[in-house]
Parts: structure tokens; C-alpha cells; sequence
């Protein structure tokens, strides 16, 4: 080699070397022919040269390769396996066992986090069968183990994440996978995921590790596979959907009437400005057949596509199996006896509501030969499902039987009840309506100060008011527009409610004033506003609690169609759809929210089939009856505003509190026994708390927030198409920091877990009691001149509940709200994740303190369930109040805060 470099020729045949010295270095001329054998000379030097350098890189090559030791891997893989099965997937199973032995098994390949710099590609695993798939094919459990065994090189790195290519016939669902045999230690793979086999989805499922990564910091070996996997979410947006699809997409809201029948038709919810709405879940159902633009109806049971991994789990469905038997049984035997004898659709006194939870619905036996006669099965019915027949005795009936009547409890139920949100501070007297006076006549409430003026503690009015010691329950403007329609249907009547409470001594509130308005006919129409004060003799007696039933069923209204349905529900709907579409499973704030996400877009899709559908249980179980969905439109567009949906930002709103730097959450409360929010607020600073820790992680600057592609595309998604209706509106935060990003995230998982369960969970309990709060009226509150005054003043007791819902009405609503109430087994509480939901050791400390937090706020609220100055919440006959206390058993709690909206 050394003589190879010594020598250096070019075509003039002059040599010079760097070698050479002294004299050396002077010119010297060759022969042609001492020139050529130079030339040959170096020729073969050279070949000796290159095969040296082949042979060494040859034997390097080796050494390297004996350098790389193998070792083996091992996946361990639980599955999932249904507890009851039926005749065919039993033989499906026992299919699939045999083809596995013959080699049609189940495929995994391992892929690491870096690039192969031989192949350019990640670096991957040769394909390992799932082993054990035979030999474990009867065992009875619901969880099965498997293993897969891989020989790796010391050169493969990290596993980042794994794919895999179902072969059998039947999908089966993966729990999760943990790779064994690294030097790194155990890499845990949450899965949670239905695998498809491959004749239905040919492509290899990925599955990546519980270690978040933002995406400017994904490993080079996971990058393509980040992006396919959201590709594959998103799909095209053509077709209709298979029930076996994991793609997400939207839709406005053309699915709720049935064009094909006259009584059915509903107007499209969504894309426009008179009724806007957010997104839903796209299926791609084909049209109806009378009407294009509506898509056509899938009746319950008969499943509507959502994404598979969106699916109920078993123990869900069982719960709601168990639900759908008794609402059978409950809803049976009253509609037999509406049917076959109309009479008995109401109600002749309130022990026939009573023996509801005594002894059940019960047939005449004039009655139950008739129908024995038509109807053979119907004594079986009653012979062999007695204890189902019969309702479970609701909470508010508990403690206090007639405590319903009182005015304390009315008022009481307005800060701890079922729908605690639509309290609000008056802070401008006389109160005035923000409708269109053109339309709907002059604004101002026909409330005096004369009408309030003696239960004031002799006080004027503008005193109570610098006090802050009036509020109000405020339905005027969300019912007038809605009203000559509403009570033009039949068996339904309704006004505008207004009701003022004031606050006494004690940190209770009383009613002093209620307000019912009916559209503005004429300027001599005596009738369109109408005042009623506390009563004082026998008929203001009866007069005012026909007055308070009305005030609960708009207030039963509004809650079931806007704060319920509108604010937990539909709202958060584009922001999950959004989230699977735009940031990938292993991207920190998916990781995050993944558990506020679960079950709320199949609750909603079974919602679009038997709850908000025309003729569906909320039209037939409320008052504005088909108008439900507009009223409901009208709240979206008028009413709701994401950037108030967080907890202090509502309270704020409402004026229910004040804005102080030096108090917990920034806020000062001005009626300090408020167990809602003061139960909430302990909620909302836990969530706060852990997602300020949590984004301070992994956005350190603001710049980190905005240049984050899959974040940014997220928020932009979710506003600019999923709540497109509203997408010009001001009032959207900007996700330009780590402020609002916390303010975003928090006010998310907050509406999803806390805020649902205070408006779900107390349904039946302070519900199913149906003359507590009536969610749906038939008569107005007569007048002197009224034909049906005589019949009010001769049967007082019998009017009252006339005016309530019916047999049927009523039965229907209790088996509803009570399936709604209800907790399933496999329910996941606020503060309760997977051990393994993320591989980063930092935000497992932090969600561990979160933890901790949870649970002394759940100590604090019993606490406060015991101390007598609460009067809100504690004395005789109060029921405590525990719908914000996040731990609950199964079954109907009245207490548990799920992690997401799940019922």
C-alpha cells in the first residue's frame, strides 16, 4: 500500500511523489517502455489493494455480526373473551382454534423506534404466530394470556410498536400486550381495540407503546406509522359505514325524523343558521326515500354505526339488557290498561302513585279477565315478575315523604337537585326579557315590587338587591318562542316561567313570586302574564303548587334538552370525533383525554334512535313535545358559549359568584351553602390542578402549544368544523398558550365527568317521584273565567293531577330515567385509570396526586353532608347531597362521578 502511494503518473508521464526528498523531488523522464511497465506494475498493485480492502471489510463484517448476540422477546397478550356466548360464536371460536393449529394464526411483528441504516426502513421483528390460541380454546375464563416469542439482534433498540394480522376468522378483543426481554425493561402496549380479521380489514393493525410523544419528537421509526394510523381514522367520507369500520367523521343532525311517515317529519338539526347545532358522527346511511337530504332511520335495537372500539362493553350491555326487561314488564301493563280501558289513565289520588313503589302496577280483575281472555301471557306476567313490576321507592321519598310540597324543598331542589345551573342572580329590577318586543311584546316582567315587597324582611327591593339576596329561575325566553306551538298539541300545555326566590337568614332560599307568560295576543290580553305570590288562603294554596309544577316541568325541560343533552352530550360529541381524527394515540393529550371519550358516541347514537328521534321518548316524555330539538337548536345558537362552560366561568355568569384573585379558583361565592358548586369547585380545582401539571410537562413554552401540528389541528377541527355552526363566533379562546390550553382541557374533562353526573345521576333518585317535579304538564293553571274553574275548585286534589302526565306518560318517563340513573359494573370513576396508561414516570406521580386529591375531596363532601349549618344539604328530611362524590357502587346511587358521559 505504502508503494501504491508513492507512485503518482500522469499522461505526460512526469512523476512526482511527496515521498521523495532533496533530490529526489527534481524531475526525471522515463522511456516509453519503462512508462508502460510502471503502468502494469501499478495495475496489479491496485487489484492487490482492492481485494485487501474487500477481505477486510469482509472480516469486519463477520466480526460485527458475531458482535450483534440474539436474544429472545416474548409478547404477552390478554385478550378479552365474552362471558355469555351464544351457539354460533361458540363454533366461530372452535373454528378459529383449529385453523390456528394448521397455521392460520394469529401474526405479530415488532418495530422499533429507529431507522435500519441498511434498509432505510424502521427496523423491524420477522413476523412471531400468536402461540396457544388451540390448546386454550375451552378454557372458561374472561381473560386469556398468549405469547408470542421474537429473536431480536442487540442492535434493535427500543420497541415502539407493534402490528399485528388476525388470520382467523372471528375479530377478538386485545386488552393489552407487554413485551418481555429488553434491556430497557418490560414496554407495555395499551390496546383496548377489536382486531378485525384480515378478509374483513387486509392491512395490519398497529398498535404503539403507553410512552407519549409529541410529534416533532417521534421516534424516525414510528413517524410513517403515526401518520397511517390517522389516516386510516379520518377515512375518505364516502360510503356507508360497516359496523366492523374504525373510521371517524361528521354529520349534521338529518336522522331524527322519518320523512316516510307524515307524523315523523323533523327538520334537519345543523348546517344553518336558523337551527344550528354541533356535528354528530358520521354513517353514511343512505337517504330516506320520500326526502334526500334526510338520512334514512335505523330503529333500536338494531344497531347504528359508531366506530367498533366505541362499542358498549359486556358488562354494560348486560346492564342495559337487565334494564330493557324491566322496562318491558314496566311499560307493558300500563299500556294495556291505557289501551283497553282509557279511565284509568289518570290517576283518582296520589296513593294510586304510590303503590308504584308499594306493590306495582296492579290490574283490576274485571280488567285482568279481559285481557286473560285476549291475551293469555298477560297473568303470567304478573304471576312470575312481581318484584319487576314494581318501581324502586326514589330517593327524595326517603326521607321526607311530602317534603316535595313544601316551598323550602322547592327552592332547596334549585341549588342541590337535579338540574342546579339555572339558578341566577337578579341584578337588575324589574327583570326584562332580551326577546324581540316586536314580536313578542314589551319586555318587562310583570313582577312588581308590591308582589315581592312583603317577604323581603322589610327590606325595598333595591336593598335585597345591593345585598345580594335575589335570584331567579329564568325560562320566559327560552319557552315563548315555542309556546302557541307547544300548547297547540294535544295534552300539552305550558307558559314562560319566571320564579324569584329570596334569600333568608339561614342561607336558604324561599319562592316569593312566580310569573307564568303566554304569548302576547293583545294588549288587553289579561291572561299573557300572570303573577302569583306565596298562598294565603286555601285556593291561592293549590292555585301556587299548580304554578310550582309548571315552574318544574320547564325547568325538567330544560335541563333534559340543554344542559343535559346539549352541554354534556352533543357539545363534547365534534371534540371526540375530532381528537381520534387529529392526534395520534401516542401524542400526550390524547393519553389524556382518553378516558373522558368512552361511550359518549354510542350513548349518543342509541340517543339519535329512541331519545331526541321524532316520537321518541324525550318528545313523548316532555312537554315542548316534537318541538323539542328546536327548543333545544334555539339554545345553542342563543344561549351557549364554550368559553362559559367551565365551572367558574358559569358561576360567574350567572352571578352566582364574584371574581377574587385572593380565593381558591379566582372566585368569591355570594350564597355560600350552594352544594353544587361548592362540591363542584373541589372537583374543578382536582382537574385543574393535574392538567396545569400535565401540560407544564410537555409545553414548556407557548411556542411549544402553537407549533404543535397535531394540537393546533385538533382544536382548529373541532371548532371550525365540528361546532361549524358557531365557528365565526368571538368568544372561542385562542390555543395560542398553555393558559388556555389548560383552560380548554380542564373545562373539557370537567363537562365530561363532574358536570354530567350532577345532571344525570339524580334523575330517578330526586326524579321518579313525578309530582316532585313533572316534566311534562296537560293543563294550565285555571282562571276565574275559565269553563274548567268550577271542576279546580270542586276536586282540587283531582285537577292537580289531571294536569299531571298520565298513566302511561308517567310509567314510560320513571323506566327511562331510571335505566339513565344507573351505574354499570365496568363503570371507571374519576381518579381511576390503567396502571400502564403511560410510560411517563412523571405524570404517573402527578395523576397518583390527582388521585389523592380526588378522594379527600369525597371526605370533605361527606363532611359537609353532616354539618347542621348547611341547611342545603342537612336537617330532617334533607337529603344529603352526593352526586358530585366520585365513588359509587353499581346500580341507582344517586352519587359517582364517571370519567366520561357514559348513560
Amino acid at each position: 500500500m505504502a508503494l501504491t502511494k508513492g507512485i503518482f503518473l500522469s499522461k505526460s508521464g512526469v512523476q512526482k511523489s511527496p515521498f521523495l526528498t532533496g533530490e529526489q523531488t527534481k524531475l526525471c523522464f522515463s522511456s516509453p517502455a519503462e512508462l508502460k511497465q510502471r503502468r502494469k506494475c501499478v495495475k496489479g498493485l491496485r487489484t492487490m489493494a482492492a481485494a485487501t480492502v474487500e477481505r477486510t471489510a469482509r472480516t469486519d463484517a463477520m466480526a460485527e455480526k458475531k458482535n450483534l448476540e440474539k436474544f429472545m422477546a416474548r409478547a404477552v397478550v390478554t385478550v378479552r373473551r365474552k362471558r355469555k356466548e351464544d351457539m354460533k360464536e361458540t363454533i366461530g371460536n372452535q373454528i378459529d382454534a383449529y385453523s390456528d393449529r394448521i397455521g392460520r394464526s394469529v401474526l405479530l411483528e415488532l418495530i422499533g423506534t429507529e431507522f435500519d441504516p441498511k434498509t432505510g426502513s424502521p427496523k423491524t421483528s420477522k413476523r412471531a404466530p400468536l402461540k396457544g390460541w388451540f390448546e386454550k380454546k375451552d378454557i372458561k375464563a374472561e381473560q386469556i394470556v398468549y405469547i408470542a416469542e421474537f429473536s431480536v439482534d442487540s442492535a434493535f433498540g427500543e420497541p415502539g410498536a407493534i402490528t399485528i394480522l388476525n388470520r382467523h376468522q372471528k375479530e377478538f378483543y386485545l386488552e393489552t400486550i407487554v413485551v418481555q426481554g429488553f434491556p430497557t425493561g418490560p414496554v407495555h402496549f395499551p390496546c383496548d381495540s377489536w382486531v378485525q380479521p384480515s378478509r374483513i380489514q387486509p392491512n395490519k393493525r398497529i398498535f404503539f407503546s403507553n410512552k407519549p410523544y409529541l410529534p416533532s419528537e417521534t421516534p424516525p421509526g414510528l413517524r410513517k406509522l403515526r401518520e397511517t394510523e390517522l389516516n386510516e381514522l379520518r377515512g375518505d367520507g364516502k360510503g356507508e359505514r360497516k359496523l366492523t369500520d374504525r373510521v371517524y367523521d361528521y354529520d349534521i343532525y338529518n336522522d331524527l325524523g322519518n320523512p316516510d311517515k307524515a307524523e315523523l317529519v323533523r327538520p334537519t338539526i345543523g348546517g344553518d343558521n336558523k337551527l344550528p347545532y354541533p356535528r354528530r358522527l358520521r354513517t353514511g346511511r343512505p337517504p330516506a326515500k320520500t326526502d334526500e337530504t334526510v338520512e334514512s332511520r335505523v330503529e333500536y335495537p338494531d344497531p347504528i354505526y359508531i366506530p367498533r372500539d366505541e362499542e358498549f362493553e359486556e358488562k354494560k350491555l348486560q346492564m342495559l339488557a337487565d334494564g330493557d326487561v324491566k322496562a318491558l314488564l314496566h311499560n307493558i301493563v300500563p299500556l294495556l290498561v291505557s289501551s283497553l280501558s282509557p279511565e284509568t289513565n289518570d290517576f283518582n289520588g296520589f296513593h294510586d302513585i304510590d303503590n308504584l313503589f308499594k306493590e306495582g302496577l296492579r290490574l283490576k280483575q274485571a280488567l285482568q279477565d279481559y285481557l286473560l281472555e285476549k291475551i293469555p301471557f298477560v297473568s303470567k306476567i304478573q304471576e312470575k315478575s312481581e318484584g319487576l313490576l314494581r318501581y324502586d321507592t326514589p330517593h327524595i321519598l326517603t326521607k321526607d315523604k311530602f317534603a316535595w310540597i313544601r316551598d323550602d324543598e322547592f327552592a332547596r331542589q334549585a341549588l342541590a337537585g337535579i338540574n342546579p345551573v339555572n339558578i341566577e342572580r337578579i341584578q337588575e329590577f324589574p327583570i326584562k326579557s332580551k326577546l324581540d318586543l316586536a314580536i313578542y311584546g314589551p319586555p318587562e316582567s310583570a313582577i312588581k315590587e308590591e308582589h315581592i315587597r312583603g317577604h323581603l324582611n322589610g327590606m325595598s327591593v333595591q336593598q335585597v338587591l345591593e345585598q345580594n339576596r335575589l335570584y331567579m329561575l329564568d325560562f320566559h325566553d327560552i319557552y315563548l318562542p315555542f309556546l302557541d306551538k307547544i300548547n297547540a298539541q294535544d295534552g300539552r300545555k305550558a307558559y314562560g316561567t319566571r320564579t324569584i326566590f329570596f334569600l333568608t337568614d339561614l342561607g336558604t332560599l324561599k319562592p316569593i313570586a312566580i310569573e307564568l307568560c303566554l304569548p302576547h295576543s293583545s294588549p288587553n290580553c289579561t291572561r299573557s302574564k300572570r303573577v302569583l305570590t306565596p298562598p294565603t288562603d286555601a285556593t291561592s294554596n293549590w292555585l301556587w303548587q299548580l304554578a310550582k309544577a309548571h315552574v318544574c316541568s320547564n325547568d325538567a325541560g330544560v335541563h333534559q334538552l340543554v344542559n343535559h343533552w346539549l352541554r354534556t352530550h352533543a357539545c363534547l360529541e365534534p371534540f371526540i370525533i375530532s381528537a381520534h381524527r387529529q392526534l395520534s394515540v401516542m401524542h400526550p393529550i390524547f393519553k389524556l383525554l382518553k378516558p373522558h371519550m368512552r361511550y359518549n358516541l354510542k350513548i349518543n347514537s342509541i340517543a339519535r334512535q329512541i331519545l331526541i328521534s321524532g316520537g321518541g321518548v324525550i318528545e313523548s316524555g316532555f312537554t315542548p313535545g316534537k318541538y323539542c330539538m328546536e327548543m333545544s337548536a334555539a339554545a345553542y345558537r342563543n344561549l351557549w358559549r364554550f368559553d362559559q362552560e367551565g365551572l367558574p366561568a358559569d358561576l360567574i355568569r350567572r352571578g352566582m359568584a364574584v371574581p377574587d384573585p385572593s380565593e381558591p379558583n379566582g372566585l368569591r361565592l355570594l350564597l355560600p351553602d350552594y352544594p353544587y358548586a361548592t362540591d363542584g369547585l373541589l372537583l374543578w380545582s382536582a382537574i385543574q390542578t393535574f392538567v396545569q401539571s400535565y401540560v407544564d410537562t410537555y409545553y414548556p413554552t407557548s411556542q411549544s402549544v402553537v407549533s404543535d401540528t397535531e394540537l393546533q389541528s385538533w382544536y382548529a377541527e373541532s371548532v371550525k368544523v365540528g361546532h361549524g355552526d358557531l365557528k365565526s363566533a368571538h368568544w372561542w379562546p385562542e390555543l395560542a398558550d398553555q393558559t388556555n390550553l389548560v383552560k380548554i382541557l380542564t373545562t373539557l374533562i370537567w363537562l365530561a365527568s363532574a358536570q354530567h353526573a350532577a345532571l344525570n345521576f339524580g334523575q330517578y333518585p330526586l326524579g321518579g317521584y313525578v309530582p316532585n317535579r313533572p316534566p311534562l304538564m296537560r293543563r294550565l293553571v285555571p282562571v276565574e273565567t275559565d269553563p274548567e274553574y268550577k271542576n279546580f275548585l270542586a276536586d282540587p286534589h283531582r285537577f292537580f293531577l289531571s294536569a299531571l302526565p298520565g298513566l302511561t306518560q308517567m310509567t314510560t318517563f320513571m323506566t327511562v330515567i331510571d335505566t339513565l340513573s344507573t351505574h354499570s359494573k365496568d363503570e371507571e370513576y374519576l381518579g381511576e385509570r390503567d396502571e400502564n396508561w403511560t410510560g411517563d414516570e412523571e405524570i404517573a406521580k402527578a395523576f397518583e396526586e390527582f388521585k389523592r386529591e380526588v378522594r379527600e375531596a369525597e371526605k370533605e363532601m361527606e363532611r359537609r353532608n353532616g354539618d347542621k349549618k348547611r341547611r342545603n344539604r342537612c336537617g330532617a328530611g334533607v337529603l344529603p347531597y352526593e352526586l358530585m362524590q366520585p365513588s359509587s357502587g353499581p346500580g341507582v346511587t344517586c352519587r359517582g362521578v364517571p370519567n366520561s358521559v357514559t348513560i
